[in-house]
């Protein structure tokens, strides 16, 4: 079990709550995305729990101090480009 809740951001679909509280409770995350499906079907409150999460819950790197480097924020900085050259 992690030491803290957060939204993952390796494990995502949407907005990572699913793959966070998947890697929190050390399940499977299809597991806890089917329960979420069902809520959301079933009660209809899976949604507004989804998008409550999704505002609450930090992300990953803020939890960790960490910078996930992605493709999009290396190529908008030009990081990559600059360590070519050189």
């Amino acid at each position: 079990m992690a030491d803290r809740l957060y939204r993952s951001e390796s494990d995502r679909i949407i907005g990572g709550v699913c793959g966070g509280l998947a890697e929190y409770f050390d399940i499977d995350p299809s597991i806890v995305r089917l329960i979420a499906i069902a809520l959301f079907l079933g009660a209809g409150t899976g949604l507004l729990a989804y998008l409550i999460a999704w505002l609450i819950i930090p992300r990953e790197s803020e939890v960790k101090g960490e910078s996930v480097d992605t493709e999009e924020e290396t190529s908008e900085t030009g990081e990559n480009e600059s360590k070519e050259e050189e």
